[in-house]
């Protein structure tokens, strides 16, 4: 009878010991592969340390390309204006180029643009001490309602997006100086669309 009851007691021990192995091979096993698997529990105590790749950073200003300095005629490349030609002011805190036609001579207003489209040329107009205090505040949109889908189908082609009689007076005074100083030349220049025809590579042009 004891050597029955200790041969129990060891299959029993024996038991448990086979269990506890297949247990922790299991938890070392993990979902792929033989990764161990660590889980973590956060209380309210503990603090959570930020990744340093998390924290947003104020973006760099990029570089003005070579030759381009205020009064530089640029030709656009995209946008509603593209193909025409506009004077360089100044670079915004964006690093976007401020661009004017200026509108009284060829129709383009003040606008942001991105140097990469836009090819600078070799021609310069003096902008005549003109003071142009704008910044990226100035071309945000006023925030309005949304409507509807049926709202936006009857309201579709009612509806205009035109310069405000603010900015229009604001245009004018501040291109009033360079505009008055322009020679006919540079005039008819700005007036002109940059276009290619047969023949004509970008690559062989001198701009």
């Amino acid at each position: 009878l004891a050597q029955a009851i200790l041969g129990q007691a060891g299959s029993r021990l024996a038991r448990t010991q086979i269990r506890q192995r297949t247990l922790r091979a299991l938890y070392t096993m993990g979902k792929a592969g033989q990764a161990r698997q660590v889980f973590r529990s956060y209380g309210k105590n503990s603090k959570v340390k930020k990744v340093s790749g998390t924290e947003k950073s104020k973006p760099k200003i990029s570089k003005l390309k070579q030759g381009l300095v205020p009064g530089s005629v640029l030709i656009l490349l995209a946008g509603r204006f593209r193909g025409r030609r506009a004077v360089f002011l100044k670079q915004l805190e964006s690093g976007l180029l401020l661009v004017t036609g200026p509108y009284a001579v060829n129709g383009v207003p003040l606008r942001r643009v991105n140097q990469r489209m836009c090819i600078a040329t070799s021609a310069k107009t003096d902008l005549k001490g003109a003071k142009y205090d704008v910044t990226d505040a100035y071309f945000k949109k006023d925030g309005v309602a949304k409507k509807s889908k049926k709202d936006e189908m009857f309201a579709a082609g009612q509806e205009t997006t035109a310069m405000s009689t603010e900015k229009k007076v604001g245009q004018k005074s501040m291109d009033e100086p360079v505009v008055k100083g322009m020679e006919s030349d540079m005039k008819a220049y700005l007036k002109a669309r940059f276009s290619l025809s047969a023949k004509m590579y970008p690559h062989d042009l001198k701009f």
